[in-house]
């Protein structure tokens, strides 16, 4: 991982940045570049992008060099991504208990997916699923047939 963290910080070095660090986390496999003039609008517009544009570089790198992926991330905006997706997750679940409805989220990439299934796999009371193909790929949150509050209360009737 040392030789993709040098690479990209070399990179954001040759771009000139007037005041930006560049941090590794070997344990994480993540490589942060903190942007402290993020003010300026094109960074404030484009940061989606530039995080794209970074872990594309940073995965051939990382796959010429023959070491483990890693992933960049850009003034934290993946780690306030990632804290949207679950927090959507969970309002989206209490909206399906609430309306007895499968709630369908918006289209997400595989990761964001993922955060989904994570986040709501230990929820009691529904079940995850994606569906859709290639970018329109989506997950949809849907009640069990039977929840835990049924099944005891089935178990009891039988007693």
């Amino acid at each position: 991982m040392a030789n993709v963290y040098e690479t990209i910080k070399a990179c954001v070095d040759k771009m000139e940045l007037r005041d930006c660090e560049v941090i590794c986390d070997e344990s994480a496999k993540k490589i942060s570049i903190l942007l402290h003039d993020g003010e300026s609008a094109f960074i404030k517009n484009n940061t989606q992008k530039i995080v794209q544009d970074f872990n594309l570089l940073a995965q051939l790198i990382a796959k010429k060099l023959g070491e483990p992926t890693v992933f960049v991330d850009v003034n934290n905006y993946r780690l306030e991504r990632e804290r949207i997706i679950v927090e959507l997750a969970k309002a989206a679940a209490r909206k399906a208990l609430a309306t007895k409805a499968e709630i369908s989220l918006p289209a997400m990439n595989a990761y964001e997916r993922r955060l989904v299934h994570l986040e709501l796999s230990a929820h009691p009371e529904v079940k995850t699923e994606s569906a859709g193909t290639g970018r329109d790929r989506y997950v949809t949150i849907k009640l069990l047939e039977e929840t835990p509050k049924e099944i005891n209360q089935e178990a009891k009737a039988e007693i």
